[in-house]
């Protein structure tokens, strides 16, 4: 059962019910229907993002999110962290309230910086830890590039494998970029050389995020998310259901 109606979401948001559809079922396709987790969102706000942010594309990721949390959380928000050089903002997106919410957040933000990937993470798991939350959480992590520091990323991803987070790096821009092979090698990590388990996944969402079906951005949202479950459970980082 999805913590959050439909009805509720006809009443609170009725734009996002086709998003709330299509993430119900694609949940229950990969075993996760009645499945309780906590959802983030980490927003890259470096220059190179500029772009994603005036033609929407942020804003489609973030309704996107709330569609898939509403059937995950029942309090209909999202915290969501944006991260430059430091971290630029701690907020939260909700259903009430949803349209043009990441343009609102981004009018009080200053300069545009790097990518440290590290900082995001240091606030999801700071965040997280003093909710008191007891469902494991979910973190959609997107960027379009490296980091800046390759080290501090990959060694805050290793430590946080403790955690019951599973981290979901979304790729924006060109597929082929040699600025994701970092990604693609934190996605491989050895276990249990490297991390006590695979606590993340990555996939590119392309040039043209806004082009990528709903339902093959919710598969590939959720794919790996029910064997971390298993995993995470079995080293007890989860509690067992």
């Amino acid at each position: 059962m999805a913590a959050i109606s439909l009805s509720k979401v006809e009443e609170t948001a009725p734009a996002l019910v086709s998003l709330y559809k299509t993430a119900g079922a694609s949940l229950a396709e990969h075993g996760l229907e009645g499945q309780r987790a906590a959802v983030y969102l980490v927003l890259d706000h470096s220059g190179s993002m500029r772009p994603y942010y005036r033609d929407g594309s942020v804003q489609a990721l973030a309704d996107r999110v709330l569609g898939l949390s509403a059937h995950l959380d029942d309090d209909g928000r999202v915290p969501v962290v944006l991260f430059s050089t430091d971290i630029d903002a701690v907020s939260e997106i909700a259903l009430a309230g949803h349209r043009g919410r990441i343009e609102r957040i981004v009018a009080t933000l200053g300069h545009m910086g790097q990518t440290n990937y590290h900082l995001a993470m240091d606030a999801v798991v700071d965040h997280y830890l003093d909710s008191g939350a007891t469902d494991p959480a979910l973190v959609v992590f997107q960027t379009d590039g490296g980091p800046t520091s390759r080290a501090a990323a990959e060694r805050y991803l290793c430590k946080a494998a403790k955690l019951p987070l599973f981290w979901q790096f979304i790729g924006f821009g060109d597929p082929h970029s040699r600025q994701f092979d970092f990604l693609r090698r934190l996605d491989e990590l050895p276990v249990p050389g490297s991390r006590a388990v695979d606590n993340a996944g990555f996939f590119h969402a392309g040039r043209d995020p806004r082009a990528m079906p709903d339902a093959e951005l919710y598969d590939r949202l959720v794919g790996e998310f029910p064997k971390w479950l298993v995993a995470a459970r079995a080293q007890g980082i989860v509690a067992p259901d």
